[in-house]
């Protein structure tokens, strides 16, 4: 053990075994108070040097499942915030109310040592677990606050200096921490003073918009002291019904209105706020929010307090109506058409589509997950189609087809004498053409590990750097990748970054393959209805064609259909498809299957240690499809692998299972 660190244990016991006094330390008080609440209400061993806990990649999920919404709304500020101390060596952390770290931006040049220290995604910065530190310190007081250097707890993070500020949600209860947090810094605590104001206003702007998001469609009303600054940057918001009922606020909003509450009572009140009418709080009415719209002057929109009579002014927008049309009467369709367009009364696509319209309008990226041909870039093009980005490009790319030494080219584009060989003009480069749309990357899992690097940066900073170019060009797109892979298993690997992983799988939406559609024979009849000629009867199919294409396993998806359909309408030469007309050997595989059951359901109980001819059996049916074979058994993909490697089975196809 270090002497820095022997030191720190000795001031952190004296602390704790409560000595007073500039002699047993000079610490904030905030700072002494969590390392006395770590020692007796945590149990925590200052003399024990402990490793960060990181989550495991399904653990994360959950707790990023259970913030999605939110961190839609936060993105744009953390990632704001970042473009602000780029450069000054720091990251940024977005914790959930329990210290879980479900979003972070960081060079990944640090990687290893971000992780090292526990900055980095999954990571658990709960006092309990951690010590003294900003995000655990943060949600014990509900306070932003700087923990420097030596004000941690556990002696390992004596070099990080960390900064966090609070997130309320608009019941008033805490949502989230935002952290700024650095491996190095300037020895005094006041060199942070600044990212203390950053983080602060920050999070009170993340807070402000998910308030208004939430309630987009209630009255908003924005307040503040001055009529210069209520149009850009009012300090209080809160939303009410028509009923003059309080249903949301922020922070600031809850302060003042605890403020006013306590001047007529006398004490603190323990009351909600939430559901309390605005007329306690202020001299306003639901009927005089009218008056108060941004149309008129800011200088005539003051009211007063209603206990204080401190006078503040307001702006208030009005929820959204057609004429005519009660608000509550409007029909919201669930799914947009294009979404609509890819299914019918199939319960995973369903899910899948439904899922899809949340996220058609968000920043958020997606991946979309799906066996080779089970339709990935047809949701891609439905989701750019229902977004606000439709009249914009959507820009494919085929990671797995470009070759190595153009990839970086054909994606970031290069001036002109770049490289030998170069375009004489140079070349926009695809992500750039994207601007405003969609850029879709199709195969991700193929992308070699140099490009991703390069990659996970435009994504953070949203920005891209051109071959030749010293400056980088500013970009807004949306990013959609796919990928057959199972590329938590890449990560694992050593094949795919897993920031990278992570940056890209803001949301993950995983298409079933055919096999298992229960809209199968209306997909074939949409796919004939597209093969009719000009103002032509589409072809059509009759019974046992109809059965065949029923019954057949698919393992090539949508795609192996298409090619099937598109042979059968050749050799039929149009009007009315027969058996005869389908593929040769179409036929064979799971003759006699139900739509939407799986090839054989083989060992329903379990699999035995003696089970290898079964289990070779159902990896043929599958054509060595490992997903498909656990889906069968009710198993995970691992425990497959796992019987595979034991019966010493391998895969024709690379010489590994897949």
């Amino acid at each position: 053990m270090r002497r820095e660190q022997a030191a720190h244990i000795d001031e952190l016991v004296r602390v704790a075994n409560g000595e007073a006094g500039h002699r047993a330390t000079p610490r904030d008080a905030v700072i002494q108070q969590s390392w006395r609440r770590c020692v007796s209400e945590h149990k925590l061993d200052p003399e024990v040097l402990r490793d960060p806990c990181i989550l495991t990649q399904p653990r994360l999920r959950e707790h990023q499942e259970a913030m999605e919404e939110f961190t839609h709304t936060a993105r744009f500020g953390v990632e704001t915030l970042y473009r602000q101390v780029a450069g000054l060596g720091y990251v940024l952390l977005l914790t959930d109310a329990k210290g879980i770290t479900v979003d972070f931006i960081g060079d990944p040049t640090f990687d290893n040592n971000l992780m090292r220290a526990g900055l980095y995604l999954g990571a658990d910065w709960h006092e309990q677990h951690a010590g003294t530190c900003a995000v655990g310190t943060c949600i014990a007081t509900g306070e932003a606050l700087i923990v420097h250097q030596s004000d941690h707890f556990d002696a390992t993070h004596i070099p990080l200096t960390c900064t966090a500020a609070p997130v309320f949600d608009p019941a008033g209860n805490l949502a989230a921490v935002l952290d700024i947090s650095a491996l190095r810094s300037p020895g005094p605590k006041e060199s942070q003073f600044l990212a203390l104001q950053f983080v602060r206003s920050v999070a009170h702007k993340i807070e402000t918009a998910n308030l208004v998001n939430r309630f987009r469609r209630e009255w908003i009303i924005k307040l503040a002291s001055s009529p210069e600054f209520v149009d850009v940057e009012p300090s209080c918001v809160l939303a009410v019904d028509g009923s003059e009922r309080i249903l949301g606020f922020n922070s600031k909003a809850r302060d003042l209105m605890r403020r006013e509450s306590e001047r007529r009572t006398g004490r603190p009140d323990p009351r909600p706020l939430v559901g309390r009418r605005l007329s306690e709080f202020f001299e306003l009415g639901v009927d005089d929010l009218p008056h108060f719209s941004h149309s008129r002057p800011a200088s005539q929109r003051m009211v007063r307090l209603a206990v204080s009579g401190t006078p503040v002014f307001a702006q208030s927008l009005a929820p959204p109506s057609r004429p005519g049309t009660p608000a509550a009467e409007i029909p919201q369709p669930a799914v947009p058409l294009p979404l609509q367009a890819l299914f019918r009364d199939d319960p995973a696509m369903q899910r899948v589509a439904a899922r899809a319209a949340k996220l058609v309008n968000t920043q958020m990226s997606l991946l979309i997950c799906g066996e080779t041909g089970s339709g990935k870039e047809h949701l891609a093009k439905a989701i750019h189609a229902a977004s606000a980005r439709s009249a914009k490009a959507f820009v494919p790319v085929n990671c797995a087809a470009l070759p190595d030494t153009l990839i970086e080219g054909e994606l970031f584009g290069y001036e002109p004498g770049a490289f030998t060989g170069a375009a004489a003009r140079g070349k926009k480069g695809l992500v750039i053409e994207a601007d405003g749309g969609t850029l879709f990357l199709d195969e991700i899992g193929d992308m070699p590990l140099a490009l991703q690097t390069r990659l996970l940066r435009v994504l953070a900073e949203r920005e891209v750097t051109p071959l030749g170019r010293s400056r980088p060009v500013p970009v807004n797109i949306r990013v959609i990748a796919a990928t057959h892979r199972d590329l938590v298993a890449e990560v694992k690997a050593g094949r795919f970054r897993e920031d990278l992983y992570f940056r890209l799988s803001g949301a993950v939406l995983q298409l079933p393959p055919l096999r298992e559609r229960r809209d199968l024979d209306w997909l074939i009849q949409q796919l004939l209805a597209a093969r009719a000629h000009s103002g032509g009867e589409p072809p059509r199919l009759e019974d046992a064609a109809m059965q065949i294409l029923l019954s057949h396993g698919w393992p090539g998806n949508i795609r192996e259909l298409i090619n099937a359909l598109d042979y059968a309408c050749a050799v039929a030469g149009g009007g009315l498809i027969q058996r005869e007309d389908l593929p040769d050997g179409l036929d064979m595989e799971g003759a006699g299957r139900q739509p939407g059951a799986p090839l054989r359901p083989v060992l329903a109980g379990g699999m035995e240690p003696g089970a290898r001819g079964e289990l070779l059996s159902a990896l043929a049916a599958r054509r060595w499809n490992v997903s498909a074979v656990a889906r069968d058994f009710g198993l995970d993909r691992t425990t497959v692998h796992r019987r595979m490697r034991r019966f010493g089975i391998q895969s024709p196809r690379h010489g590994d299972a897949v």
